[in-house]
């Protein structure tokens, strides 16, 4: 009966294993491109800018063969000791309580471990934290690079102020400001049905392909904190009333790409979504300019409506 069972399990395993590739290239054609998470998605966002590049590597490369070793060696030390020491098998216990060389080994192990996590995860945290100048180089795709990605400086600068519970933007070179609001659902399916729920919002953040973005990042002095983030383009900074935090994005592909508040920050702190809206060079100066002779909508109006 064991034998049958442990049988079954392989095939079951060895099945999902080999369906596992299957699966994710499904995903891929399915709208896996899509700035948002998708159902069923078991994978990170797709990257659009260097600094996700890095999450990517980072995550699909050290941390889950080192992930997957650990869970390896833990489960064969557990059926080894089932095996070796169940009272059938060993119906007299040892009176030893402690072994020197196993407690060196649980505890440098590890450590080791630990290490070697750290060197590419603090690279990337340097590399989110650190805004471009032009010459800096950044660890892109490939963790142990130490730098191979040539960013060029920033451009552009936003000032993203968390609200309760929305955001304010600031176009900080052109002393332009806006605010962004989630769209409910009777709106949504009004002007924007294609989007997604919870996630969709009226004003996008519009910001050009290819150009490095500085991100101002703070709250509202009276107000409590928030956390901005981006999956697609790999940030992640708190907005702490009374400071100012930096991060930075140089998204490569255009589209709309959506992210929420990710700090507990109060009843409605489930709908603050963010949208950034990347679209070409000349797209972003034609909104620019109507923005600065106008308002938002009319700014708005000049590029493509977002279904």
């Amino acid at each position: 009966m064991t034998g049958q069972f442990l049988r079954k399990m392989g095939a079951i395993s060895a099945a999902a294993m080999a369906l596992a590739p299957v699966l994710a290239t499904a995903q891929e054609e399915g709208g896996y491109a899509a700035g948002h998470p998708l159902p069923g998605q078991f994978h990170l966002q797709r990257s659009v800018t260097p600094i996700m590049d890095s999450i990517t590597a980072f995550h699909d490369g050290i941390l889950m063969w080192s992930i997957s070793l650990i869970v390896i060696l833990v489960l064969a030390l557990l059926i080894w000791v089932v095996i070796r020491y169940n009272a059938k098998a060993n119906p007299v216990p040892a009176g030893f309580t402690h072994n020197t060389l196993v407690e060196i080994v649980w505890t440098v192990l590890p450590i080791i471990a630990l290490i070697v996590i750290s060197v590419p995860s603090f690279g990337v945290l340097s590399d989110q934290l650190t805004t471009p100048d032009g010459e800096r180089k950044y660890l892109g795709a490939n963790i142990f690079s130490f730098g191979e990605i040539e960013v060029p400086a920033p451009e552009l600068t936003i000032k993203a102020t968390g609200q309760q519970w929305y955001w304010d933007y600031e176009y900080v070179d052109d002393d332009l400001a806006f605010t962004q609001l989630m769209l409910n659902e009777t709106d949504r399916n009004a002007t924007k049905p294609g989007q997604p729920r919870l996630l969709a919002v009226d004003n996008e953040l519009v910001v050009p392909v290819d150009t490095t973005v500085r991100v101002q990042v703070t709250a509202d002095p009276m107000g409590v904190i928030h956390a901005f983030a981006v999956p697609s383009f790999g940030i992640k900074i708190d907005a702490v009333p009374g400071r100012l935090n930096e991060t930075w994005f140089n998204a490569r592909e255009t589209g709309v790409y959506y992210g929420q508040c990710s700090e507990l920050c109060g009843k409605d702190h489930a709908f603050m979504p963010i949208a950034v809206r990347v679209v070409t060079k000349a797209e972003y100066a034609a909104f620019i300019a109507a923005f600065k002779a106008g308002d938002y909508d009319a700014a708005n109006a000049t590029l493509v409506a977002i279904k």
